[in-house]
Order: C-alpha cells, then structure tokens, then sequence
C-alpha cells in the first residue's frame, strides 16, 4: 500500500481539472468555470444533435438553436434559409459526398417546448441524439436514396 500526496490542478485544452474532497485521487471536471454535469445541461439546451452514417462515415450534424447555425462534423458550413407554407423556416445545407440535407424548425404550439427542429438527409426524416450521445441512434443512410 502507498499514501497518496499532494494535490495537483490541470488543464486541458481550457478544461480546468483539480481534486475534490480530502482524497487527492478524487477529481472534477469543469468546463467554462461549470462542473461537467452543468455544462452537458446547458449544451442540451442549446443543440440539437444529430448522427448519420452515410458510405461507412459518421457524421455528426449540429444545430445551435439560437443562432440556427448549422455544424457537420465540427466545422460551421453555409446555410440557405427560407420560409416554408406550413410556418416555420427550412434551412438548407450539405454534408459532403454529394447528399443534401436540411432542418425544418417549426413552432411546437407549446410555449414550454418551443421551437421543433427535424432534420432531413436525402429527404429521409433522422431522428435526433436523445440525452447520451454513447446510446444515440445512428440512421444509416446506406441503402436510402
């Protein structure tokens, strides 16, 4: 058996790490000055995700909801918006390898819910990441055309 000493606070890539507690081997992860946990809670909020696999490739699809910019795979690309008869605004984009995409974000008549975003890929409707991105649902859009 060995005792462990000391206390040591880190970062990574702006990520603060440091011990919690009286155990030095017990630490916390804090993302912008919020515990991890806070964080996740507010990106919730704040995005709608989506995952797709098309020829093998997971794309990941991201929708800030108050900007309405659209991510693929960590990179911000160029979005052609318009109104749509039903009400609500389709946002168009691409995700590479020649598929088109785009988000139809409608009023859920629910002032608690707010707006609803659905994502189209190849005019195939993909349903988003619920809470745990490690359990989300991958569409494959393999065999859709």
């Amino acid at each position: 058996m060995f005792k462990l000493v000391g206390r040591e606070i880190f970062e990574l890539n702006g990520v603060n790490i440091e011990a919690v507690g009286i155990f030095a081997y017990e630490y916390t992860l804090q993302v912008g000055g919020k515990t991890y946990e806070k964080f996740r809670e507010q990106q919730k909020k704040a995005l709608q995700i989506w995952l797709v696999r098309m020829a093998e490739e997971e794309i990941r699809i991201c929708l800030e909801k108050e900007t309405l910019d659209v991510w693929v795979n960590g990179s911000k690309v160029e979005t052609t918006g318009e109104f749509v008869e039903e009400g609500g605004t389709k946002t168009h984009f691409e995700i590479g390898a020649g598929a088109s995409a785009y988000i139809i974000s409608q009023s859920s008549g629910k002032r608690q819910i707010g707006l609803v975003h659905q994502l189209y890929v190849n005019d195939a409707l993909i349903r988003p990441c619920e809470g745990n991105e490690d359990q989300a649902v991958i569409t494959s859009m393999d065999n859709e055309k």
